[in-house]
């Protein structure tokens, strides 16, 4: 009894609170999502708000049932509920439903079960398991190879369920291991390759060796403290590709200007190289590493777009990017979603009065786009607020994170406001046209009871753990 009194007494009950306002909001904005003059009663259990509330009586129970689990519990068995769920996501490649083109989820009866979203919560574990071991430094290479399994094997087994944007919340761990002494230049690395990528996508391959060329010799004279080095850099190289266009025309080899630039390149390269080994000049390998970095990753992303990703995925891509436009088609959703949003204004069109929503002019209003819900009747100060209440919510579990004795619970304190972050604004961004739609629920607030449960459990069982913050010194 006293155990139990202790939990109560120790649980972060300000979290507990952010938790209920954003699930009962959530449910409200779905009753208004899917309200028809025909279905008024909001415990209808018929539909869609009926079976939410379904769900978050039963998120509320297991809540409850993880509070009361001894917190040891969590960091003893933590690979092994890793394993069965990796099994699980073998299991539904072969025995799951197909649901929009996604073989994702286990059917018994009226209920669907998504494995990949259970994967969050048991991947967060296996990490701080794995980082909270006597003997780990992240610094080592073996470090960084047992870790990228870990987030590898699930992202890859829920890539071949054709769910790519679930398979991309793993991507978050990076700044979980951030926070646990990663080095700062692999960080750098992750964000460059990102860059790139988009850049790749941008300009055509002589624009984006231009680029390239220009931030490597800015770079490198920022590196030497040296603005006449870099201007000799440049002068040099354009003096180089100027004197191979001249000596191409009057020879008349028809070279295009990116083959030119790229002779241009591989002699200023040599060069490069020659006269770092020659006066000892570190930062001439570091720019050097950069370029040939940068190279791979831009020859990389044309294979990568036109073989790993599918047509849709590329349309919505080539949507944000601006690449194309094609509002009643990739971009239908998003187009919708910011009619939708913006027709709320300041105020708002007051609830269950959003025309956009109410006529089906969204779609998955009620699930990935929920957002336009909260837009189009609560307008900019509705939307404020649910977007305050997760910011709040955020920074609550990052402040209970560093007040952790235990090094398990606060790498997974860290994993939880990270998963929950990406989430956030990745769904917030898609419906407002800042990020791609990759069909991600917004937390506590999509439709869906296998979402729901799955971040109430990854919540709560960082909830379990703060409250016994003296007990964990490990």
């Amino acid at each position: 009894m006293k155990a139990r009194n202790n939990i109560l007494l120790n649980l972060d009950w300000i979290t507990v609170f952010l938790y209920l306002i954003l699930v009962m909001l959530g449910w409200i904005n779905i009753y208004a999502a899917v309200y028809s003059d025909e279905h008024q009663s909001i415990l209808d259990m018929g539909q869609r708000y009926g079976k939410q509330l379904i769900w978050i009586i039963a998120g509320i129970i297991l809540a409850i049932m993880v509070l009361t689990v001894d917190s040891k519990f969590f960091a003893a068995f933590a690979t092994h509920i890793y394993i069965i769920t990796v099994l699980l996501l073998v299991a539904v490649l072969i025995f799951g439903k197909e649901v929009n083109g996604a073989r994702a989820w286990f059917e018994f009866g009226n209920v669907a079960l998504q494995p990949a979203e259970l994967g969050k919560f048991a991947t967060n574990l296996a990490v701080a398991k794995c980082i909270s071991q006597f003997d780990f430094k992240i610094q080592k290479l073996r470090s960084y190879l047992i870790l990228g399994a870990i987030i590898a094997i699930p992202a890859i087994l829920i890539i071949m369920q054709n769910d790519t944007g679930s398979a991309l919340v793993f991507a978050v761990f990076i700044l979980v291991f951030f926070r646990e002494g990663l080095n700062g230049m692999v960080l750098f690395w992750g964000f460059a390759a990102a860059a790139l990528f988009i850049l790749s996508l941008l300009l055509d391959e002589f624009q984006l060796l231009i680029f390239l060329i220009t931030i490597s010799i800015i770079t490198y004279g920022v590196l030497r403290l040296s603005i006449k080095e870099a201007l000799i850099g440049f002068l040099g190289i354009s003096g180089t590709f100027g004197l191979i266009w001249l000596i191409d025309r009057l020879i008349g080899l028809g070279g295009s200007p990116f083959q030119l630039l790229l002779i241009t390149t591989a002699i200023i390269a040599v060069l490069f190289i020659a006269y770092g080994i020659f006066y000892h000049v570190k930062q001439v390998w570091r720019i050097f590493l950069f370029f040939i970095f940068a190279i791979g990753i831009s020859m990389s992303v044309n294979y990568f777009y036109k073989n790993v990703l599918v047509l849709h995925q590329r349309n919505r891509i080539d949507e944000v990017l601006g690449i194309k436009t094609d509002k009643l088609g990739a971009g239908y959703n998003v187009n919708q979603s910011k009619i939708a949003i913006g027709s709320g204004g300041f105020t708002g069109k007051g609830f269950l009065n959003g025309t956009q929503t109410k006529y089906n002019f969204v779609p998955e209003q009620s699930t990935d786009f929920i957002f336009c819900t909260v837009g189009e009747e609560w307008g900019f100060l509705g939307s404020t607020f649910v977007v305050s209440m997760f910011l709040l919510m955020l920074i609550r579990l990052i402040t209970l994170a560093e007040r952790q004795r235990s090094q398990f619970s606060r790498v997974y304190g860290y994993g939880v406001a990270c998963i929950l972050f990406f989430h956030i604004a990745i769904n917030i961004s898609m419906t407002i046209g800042l990020a791609p739609v990759i069909g991600i629920p917004l937390p506590f607030f999509s439709y869906g009871g296998s979402s729901l449960w799955a971040f109430t459990i990854l919540l709560f069982i960082f909830l379990r753990l703060d409250a016994s913050r003296t007990e964990n010194l490990r």
